[in-house]
């Protein structure tokens, strides 16, 4: 039923009754697995399927879509000890987020050492969610016209600008409507946990065993909200704020908070090894650096395609993964001293990648738009990030662009469900956060623990990578590994100690797992694993 303000409330009954359909349907079917497609680019090791879901699950006998599936069979060899058989614990399914994260190339995750007491007694699932790759691929514009580069990034831009932003957001809603007609609506959160169910059935099990990250976190605690008594477990890394209220537009207000204080951290870090890169000894001069970097590229971009929009962006992933500070910090070095090749590097958009980031941009916006309702007026999102935006600059108005198409969108807005759950209606769940994690930030965590009795939460303190599980904390991977191999929880919330901070003189952590990734697949090219 439509609801007030241009929203709806999904009917709820009529899509219950639909997932049952569809996941009798899928059991009955299972998953044809066989070699993947060419184009997937995953090696022998991986299995391919496909399994059919609703379009619109209140019409389960209507239009159906095509998800991809990947998969590689659990290896029942315990990395300790290969005389001894792992026995299966059935599928487990992982999502790296987005929304329009792919993850097809999950599976082969199972060869890194961190991995591979849980590759034992797990099949490895990853599977690409509507309207991402190749399952029903959704898009807003022409791929050959999504890089726009060099482009400006003020961190407070002219009224003239901000025009011209509401004109292209615009434009782009436009653009999707017109690409994805009627069927723009049914990307959403709702659709993509009850497609969870769907997928668990045709894997042929009875309950789910479920490993989200970031945004895949969300419609998961949707998943546990609507289907409890189909979850085994779950693993909720790096947890989105479920609260309705902050679905979405002050997820990204909180957002925009947070990552200015990691900003700082990679700042400080850099300041702590002037000696290795010169950018100045204190937070402020390696700001004025950046500064500085930020004028020379608006006056003649890098390369002819790095401008200050393209440097800010590199620099954003300081905000997720403290392993791209050595990088970015020896780029921006670099840069200021005359040498504009590792900036252009780092930052240059990725042509040939255009039409999987068109793809990864349109899911995003089409989610995130549809899942909730956001302000009409532009005059709202100006008063608040102005005011933001004294406080936190270095984010906050390239998130506005970012989600500003959610101010005109063509779709009807649904009400989020209140994530929820009461005590012995789900199976204990493990919630992982990194305290100063600043694209979820700290209070998601917090407030989904909350929301689903019984469950555990695991913080890594005074550590700010976003995705957290199996990563250089053994801390937090013994946790995991409890919980995923044996079903044990803490008696409490449990905290770790932090992972180290990289070294600029040696290998990244995902430098070095990159390097074994490639050992173990003969020296071939590949993917990086979904989620690392």
């Amino acid at each position: 039923p439509r609801g007030t303000e241009g929203t709806w409330t999904p009917g709820g009954a009529a899509e219950l009754r639909g997932t049952v359909l569809a996941a009798s349907r899928a059991r009955a079917a299972g998953i044809d697995f066989g070699s993947c497609p060419k184009a997937q680019d995953l090696p022998g090791t991986v299995e391919c399927g496909t399994v059919s879901v609703p379009l619109d699950y209140a019409h389960p006998d209507g239009r159906t879509i095509r998800l991809t599936v990947s998969r590689v069979r659990a290896t029942h060899t315990d990395p300790r000890n290969s005389k001894r058989r792992v026995p299966r614990q059935g599928a487990l399914v992982f999502n790296p987020g987005g929304p329009g994260g792919d993850g097809m190339s999950f599976p082969l995750i199972g060869l890194l050492p961190e991995w591979k007491r849980v590759a034992a007694a797990y099949d490895l699932v990853g599977y690409a969610p509507r309207g991402v790759g190749r399952s029903a691929p959704l898009s807003c514009e022409d791929p050959k016209s999504f890089y726009k580069a060099p482009s400006p990034a003020p961190t407070h831009p002219s009224e003239s600008y901000k025009r011209q932003r509401v004109a292209e957001a615009r434009a782009y809603a436009r653009g999707c409507a017109r690409r994805a007609g009627g069927d723009l609506r049914f990307y959403n959160s709702l659709d993509n946990a009850r497609d969870l169910d769907v997928l668990r059935a045709a894997l042929g099990e009875e309950r789910l065993t479920f490993m989200g990250a970031s945004y895949g976190t969300y419609f998961g605690a949707l998943y546990a909200t609507l289907f409890p008594s189909h979850v085994r477990r779950m693993v909720f890394d790096s947890a989105v704020n479920p609260d309705p209220a902050h679905i979405w537009y002050r997820n990204n207000l909180d957002q925009s908070t947070a990552f200015e204080a990691r900003w700082r951290d990679f700042r400080e870090w850099a300041a702590r090894h002037h000696d290795v890169y010169g950018l100045g000894r204190t937070a402020g001069a390696v700001q004025a650096g950046y500064d500085r970097a930020l004028r020379r590229l608006a006056a003649k971009p890098a390369g002819g395609t790095v401008g200050p929009g393209q440097l800010q962006a590199a620099f954003l992933n300081s905000g997720y993964d403290d392993d791209s500070w050595p990088g970015g910090a020896k780029a921006l070095s670099a840069y200021l001293k005359g040498d504009d090749k590792p900036l252009v590097a780092l930052a240059a958009p990725y042509r040939a990648g255009a039409a999987e980031a068109e793809n990864g941009a349109a899911v995003y916006t089409a989610v995130e738009c549809n899942d909730a309702p956001w302000p009409a007026d532009f005059r709202v999102w100006d008063r608040d990030n102005t005011r933001l935006a004294r406080v936190a600059p270095f984010e906050t108005w390239s998130n506005v662009w970012s989600n500003l198409p959610c101010a005109y969108w063509p779709a009807p807005r649904q009400r989020p469900l209140d994530v929820r759950t009461g005590p012995g209606e789900l199976p204990p769940t493990l919630v992982l956060a990194a305290e100063r994690d600043a694209a979820t930030p700290y209070e998601g965590a917090l407030e989904l623990r909350r929301r689903l009795a019984g469950s555990r939460l695991v913080t890594e303190r005074d550590a700010g990578t976003h995705g957290i599980a199996y990563g250089p904390n053994r801390c937090v991977n013994a946790y995991v590994d409890a919980y995923l191999l044996q079903g044990r929880l803490p008696e409490r919330n449990a905290a770790c100690a932090p992972h180290s901070e990289p070294r600029p003189d040696g290998p990244t952590f995902q430098e070095t797992r990159a390097r074994e990734l490639r050992r173990a697949l003969g020296g071939k090219a590949e993917r990086r694993p979904a989620g690392e």
